[in-house]
């Protein structure tokens, strides 16, 4: 398969290339406020411009973070979309508003999808309209492992056939798992951590019971605690991170 083949499978089986992993560190009290204004102005007016948000959160661990997931179809049509957006004038109307609410959000990951088929397949699935109230019981978890390297058909190939059936028969879901995109960030305006390498995956609960759950069959499995994880310590440069994500009200990915 040639490269542009490859590249046009990828966008064929996945809704986003390219992924953002955006976390915001807010000012106390701020969360509630941010995603408000979010789900009212910045989801429309993203994706009118051609990108696509994925997902939007609250870190249930932490009462000050919002996570967000955005998604475009190539690393051109990014740069495309955000000098539209943020010279606009949705972003011009909202953006004092917004930005009072922040202390800081550029703790950014730039990934792309491991292989062609794993990224998020979220086209059966609909957007809730802006009156519904009704807040999601299902949980996303995003677990982030930072490795020495770049992340190579090897440990792709672990996760597809050792470590993925084991998160199922605990009880995960696996949405989607997605590696460090190398290219250069092109929209320098939103700085992303550029120099780290991920190995990343994105898993959905009914709810917080279930993950403990998950949690707890993972702990009590032998090939877990003995082969998995000293397999998985070998590339890491620091603990994994997990992120515990309650979809807001108009989050695509619930």
């Amino acid at each position: 398969m040639t490269k542009s083949t490859e590249q046009h499978a990828q966008q064929e089986q996945t809704c986003s290339p390219i992924v953002e992993l955006r976390q915001y560190t807010l000012h106390p009290g701020k969360r509630d406020v941010l995603i408000e204004l979010f789900d009212r102005e910045f989801v429309e007016g993203q994706e009118i411009l051609g990108m696509y948000v994925i997902g939007q959160f609250r870190d249930l661990d932490n009462p000050n973070r919002f996570v967000w997931l955005r998604g475009f179809r190539n690393m051109k049509e990014r740069v495309v979309g955000l000098t539209a957006f943020y010279t606009g004038p949705v972003w011009k109307k909202n953006r004092e508003a917004a930005n009072a609410t922040m202390i800081d959000s550029d703790n950014v990951l730039l990934l792309r999808p491991a292989c062609p088929s794993s990224g998020f397949a979220l086209g059966n699935t609909k957007r809730s309209e802006l009156d519904d109230k009704e807040i999601a019981k299902s949980l996303v978890v995003a677990t982030i492992y930072y490795l020495n390297k770049r992340a190579d058909d090897d440990l792709v190939d672990y996760f597809e056939h050792k470590i993925k059936p084991i998160l199922d028969d605990s009880g995960a879901s696996v949405l989607a798992y997605f590696v460090t995109e190398s290219s250069t960030n092109n929209f320098p305006a939103l700085p992303v951590r550029e120099g780290e390498n991920v190995f990343i995956w994105f898993s959905r609960f009914r709810n917080e019971q279930a993950y403990a759950a998950h949690v707890a069959a993972l702990a009590k499995s032998p090939h877990w605690r003995d082969e998995v994880l000293q397999e998985l310590s070998r590339p890491i440069v620091r603990e994994p991170e997990v992120l515990r994500l309650s979809p807001t009200t108009r989050s695509q990915l619930r």
